[in-house]
């Protein structure tokens, strides 16, 4: 026979035993760290922003550091001493390295408009159903990513246009980038395609629904996207190698490359004994003029680069 058993009533105000959670509400990599995890994230962010600014420090520091420091110090520079701009001086009262940024300067800027606009309207077009060829032309854009001609092709094509010395060269072989094409495209498709069939209502024409409609809505990405283009024209040196035999129209990557890491000598410079600018501040120097652009750019597209990104890279 058996028997049945009841639990006593709870006295009021008695709190029930905590019972042991079988299905977690959010998952275990969504919790929230505690304060061994916290330690451990600030000690790693601590030595990556040690590790991006101690060479940050060193260079500059060396590039305002005069010849009696520098000797002292072995080189490179990492307790403060005498100050002197003579460097930053040499380097842009022109010459070489002046005229090197006027032409960084120019093809950056030029090239980087000229890939907007290609992107832009090569991502919208293939961006909308039923546009022509549309599937074979996505296909083949697809295919160079994975495969290339290689470099004798591309020299044989360049020449074979007359941009062999001029400063086409540096711009278009690198135009043209289909990843970059492939986020915008996934931005484009993500929009409310009931806003686009409205525009197409009202009378618009294609060409007024991207410029008055896509391009606004599309501001994070279209940053980013320029951010890309504008960080590979500046720091392209490969190019202005290949294709560029006066040394008058080289960018400033390759003067830099020829002043830093194959010890070429600026031309100009005086000799040590005579108090002006060491070598390694003027190296130094021409690194941190080199840097400088992107880090006033940067701050003004960081706000847009996580999300222009992923959404173009998600809804895609």
């Amino acid at each position: 026979m058996s028997t049945l058993t009841s639990k006593a009533p709870t006295p009021a105000g008695a709190k029930l035993p905590r019972q042991p959670r079988t299905k977690p509400e959010r998952p275990i990599w969504d919790e929230e760290p505690g304060a061994a995890a916290k330690a451990g994230k600030i000690v790693v962010l601590a030595v990556v922003v040690l590790a991006v600014l101690g060479p940050l420090y060193t260079i500059v520091l060396t590039s305002i550091s005069s010849q009696a420091t520098i000797t002292q110090a072995g080189g490179l520079v990492l307790v403060p001493g005498e100050i002197s701009f003579a460097a930053y001086q040499q380097i842009l009262s022109g010459g070489v390295v002046t005229r090197a940024v006027l032409v960084s300067v120019g093809v950056t800027a030029t090239g980087t408009a000229l890939s907007m606009v290609v992107s832009i309207l090569c991502a919208y077009g293939l961006s909308r159903p039923g546009s022509f060829a549309h599937t074979p032309i996505l296909f083949t854009l697809l295919i160079t990513m994975f495969f290339s001609a290689g470099i004798i092709p591309a020299y044989l094509l360049v020449s074979g246009l007359g941009l062999i010395n001029t400063y086409w060269a540096l711009i278009l072989p690198s135009s043209i980038s289909v990843f970059n094409i492939i986020i915008l495209r996934g931005f484009f498709m993500g929009i409310d395609r009931g806003i686009l069939d409205s525009a197409r209502i009202d009378g618009a024409s294609e060409w007024r629904t991207l410029t008055q409609i896509v391009l606004p809505m599309s501001k994070a990405v279209t940053a980013v996207i320029a951010l890309f283009y504008g960080v590979g024209y500046w720091n392209a040196f490969f190019n202005a190698i290949l294709y560029i035999n006066d040394s008058s129209m080289n960018p400033l990557q390759v003067v830099l490359r020829s002043y830093v890491l194959q010890g070429v000598s600026v031309p100009g410079q005086v000799d040590v004994g005579t108090g002006a600018a060491a070598g390694p501040a003027l190296q130094m120097a021409v690194i941190v003029l080199a840097m400088i652009p992107i880090l006033i750019v940067y701050p003004f597209v960081q706000k847009h680069f996580t999300k222009g990104v992923m959404i173009g890279a998600v809804k895609g």
